[in-house]
């Protein structure tokens, strides 16, 4: 079996699961774990940031985010495809009563400039008050230049809105762009979320741990932060059990990132190969660039099901969605994906 569904089917290693078991524990919400509080304050220091909250997701992190930073009928700026409003319920708008103003992305994954400073509202009775620019990354596994974000940031500032990141895999992103430059992944991370008055991050995807996420911000934010996540249900107790896993996660599991990035290439290249040539899939499979872990293929719709199929009964799991005449294929590499995953995956295809 080689699951390619996602990074969040990852399994605590047999190290994580040993720091689970002998993590120091209290009542969080009493505010006295202290592996908790390690995990915040370990958290907030590598990505340059006052404080931090530990919760259980990162949709309840970004929830907690735009509920702190927004109030009832304010407006949140983001993207058509973003997690924020595509992918998680509604949630700002039926739990925070906030108004999402969604914008089309460039192919890069961009939101452009221009087109983010035309959604902000004048103070007008008649409009909802923009308050906050969310952005995601990565966004569909593709990275958001630096400059841009940067960009995106002093757009908030000068228009007087707060900045927030979706970091769900923003350490997959710094780890991309360290690699281009060869500098140091987390002090890339750092640079990204510069700027930005929140980050969410999550513990439970390409980083291994069995759940939870951080909302990083500032002392005072963080203070409001945590009277959100009372309310949304997700104040825990004995949570350094789970702290645990990320704190183990942020100090082993950044850097071996870049592990799932080189397999999400060979995958990308074998493909490409395979299926130039294929006699059922030649002329009939997209093959879309790959930056990070996220692969997407295209798969033409007069063969795309019984290919599906295939691959479930060799037990090489994908999810799949339509998109116009072909069925898109997401490809996910991660802790628990190998080189013999990808290596075996490819000879599924190519037995087709």
């Amino acid at each position: 079996m080689s699951d390619f569904r996602s990074d969040t089917v990852t399994q605590p290693t047999a190290a994580m699961k040993q720091a689970m078991m002998d993590a120091p524990l209290g009542d969080d919400v009493f505010g006295d774990d202290p592996t908790v509080i390690r995990l915040q304050e370990t958290a907030a220091a590598m990505l340059g940031f006052e404080a931090g909250l530990f919760a259980p997701s990162g949709t309840q992190t970004n929830l907690i985010a735009l509920m702190t930073h927004c109030q009832r009928g304010d407006e949140a700026i983001v993207g058509q495809q973003w997690h924020t409003y595509r992918w998680e319920a509604g949630g700002m708008a039926v739990l925070g009563s906030i108004q999402p103003q969604p914008l089309d992305h460039l192919p890069d994954g961009t939101i452009p400039l221009a087109a983010i400073e035309a959604a902000i509202k004048p103070d007008d009775p008649h409009f909802a008050k923009t308050r906050l620019v969310a952005m995601e990354n990565t966004t569909g596994g593709k990275v958001l230049p630096l400059a841009y974000m940067q960009e995106v940031s002093a757009l908030a500032k000068r228009r007087g809105l707060r900045a927030h990141i979706d970091g769900a895999r923003l350490f997959n992103a710094a780890v991309a762009l360290a690699e281009q430059d060869g500098s140091d992944p987390v002090s890339k991370a750092r640079e990204i979320c510069n700027g930005y008055d929140s980050v969410s991050l999550c513990l439970s995807k390409g980083l291994g741990a069995p759940v939870g996420s951080v909302l990083l911000g500032s002392k005072e934010f963080i203070q409001q932060a945590r009277r959100v996540r009372k309310m949304l249900g997700g104040g825990m107790r004995q949570a350094g059990v789970l702290a645990a896993a990320g704190l183990h996660a942020l100090e082993h599991h950044v850097r071996r990132l870049a592990e799932d990035h080189a397999n999400a290439r060979a995958l990308a290249e074998g493909l490409a190969r395979t299926c130039a040539t294929h006699p059922k899939l030649e002329g009939k499979v997209t093959v879309h660039p790959v930056q990070t872990n996220i692969l997407f293929i295209d798969v033409d719709e007069s063969v795309a099901d019984a290919f599906l199929q295939h691959l479930a009964a060799q037990g090489v799991k994908v999810t799949s969605g339509v998109y116009g005449s072909a069925k898109r294929i997401r490809w996910v590499t991660h802790l628990n994906v190998g080189q013999e995953d990808v290596a075996r995956a490819l000879k599924v295809v190519a037995a087709f």
